[in-house]
């Protein structure tokens, strides 16, 4: 019994040690893993830190964009070479183009072999004049296509070949989703689109070349219709009564148009004889 006792004891401790050693060896390879990762790791990112840089202008690539250049885009993104790309805030440099360029989407890709910054630009495009009312009193500037307001150095930055003819008055950023929806229709009025304005109650008025003011009233869901309106008078409209030179014209209701006619001369009163006294 004794000896047979002893030999279990025995291979009890030899599993115990097998354990223990099998224990201490996974502790081994964990080791030396986290070490070669670290040591990747940080030759990795020194590798980045050196190597992934633009060390000359022309590895900045501006796409997309017919009026703007690679010079304007280094110039409003404060790139200076050489330029490390790990350091880059993309989402920052996307925000500073958009404000100094006339451009409606900024798009920035970081690019590793080679080394290269690449801008994707959506071009923006001066489609009317336009004023505000500001801290300063009045602002002149310009408008695109949305409705999104565009300084002078955006609007020259474009280089247009011509300056817009439509002029918008009373722009207000609460108002871009009404302006955008009327400048999308600016070209199918039947008469060209000479201004749009808003009071500061936010009701809407036009003016077209042949039918002088319209009042199109509050920039709701009936806007759509009160322009489908305005399209038929334009092509409808008797010659007779454009003659008249309209006043005006009020859509604010789109089912029951009203035009506002000039007054009719009245008739002259007869003139007084004046019969003289002797005296």
């Amino acid at each position: 019994m004794s000896t047979a006792s002893s030999r279990s004891g025995q291979a009890l401790e030899r599993r115990r040690q097998l354990r223990q050693e099998r224990r201490q060896e996974r502790w081994k390879q964990i080791w030396r893993i986290a070490v070669l990762a670290g040591s990747a790791g940080a030759l990795g990112w020194g590798l980045l830190k050196q190597g992934w840089v633009v060390r000359d202008p022309d590895q900045i690539e501006v796409l997309g964009s017919r009026q703007v250049s690679r010079a304007q885009v280094i110039r409003e993104g404060n790139l200076q070479v050489p330029l490390p790309l790990l350091t880059l805030q993309p989402k920052q440099l996307a925000q500073r183009l958009s404000a100094g360029l006339p451009v409606e989407q900024v798009q920035i890709n970081r690019l590793m072999l080679p080394p290269r910054l690449q801008i994707s630009l959506v071009d923006r495009e001066a489609v009317a004049q336009a004023q505000r009312r500001s801290r300063k009193g009045f602002e002149m500037g310009y408008v695109d296509r949305l409705g999104n307001w565009m300084t002078r150095r955006q609007q020259l930055a474009g280089a247009p070949a011509t300056a817009p003819t439509v002029l918008v008055l009373g722009w207000q950023d609460r108002l871009r989703p009404a302006l955008a929806q009327v400048l999308a229709e600016r070209d199918a009025l039947g008469s060209p689109l000479l201004q749009v304005r808003f009071e500061a109650n936010g009701s809407l008025w036009l003016r077209t070349a042949a039918l002088g003011d319209i009042h199109l009233g509050p920039t709701d869901d009936k806007l759509a219709k009160r322009l489908d309106v305005l399209r038929h008078l334009s092509a409808e409209l008797p010659g007779q009564i454009r003659n008249l030179k309209l006043q005006s014209i009020d859509l604010s209701d789109p089912d029951q148009p009203e035009l506002g006619l000039p007054a009719k001369a009245k008739p002259k009163a007869a003139p007084t004889k004046v019969t003289a006294r002797n005296p």
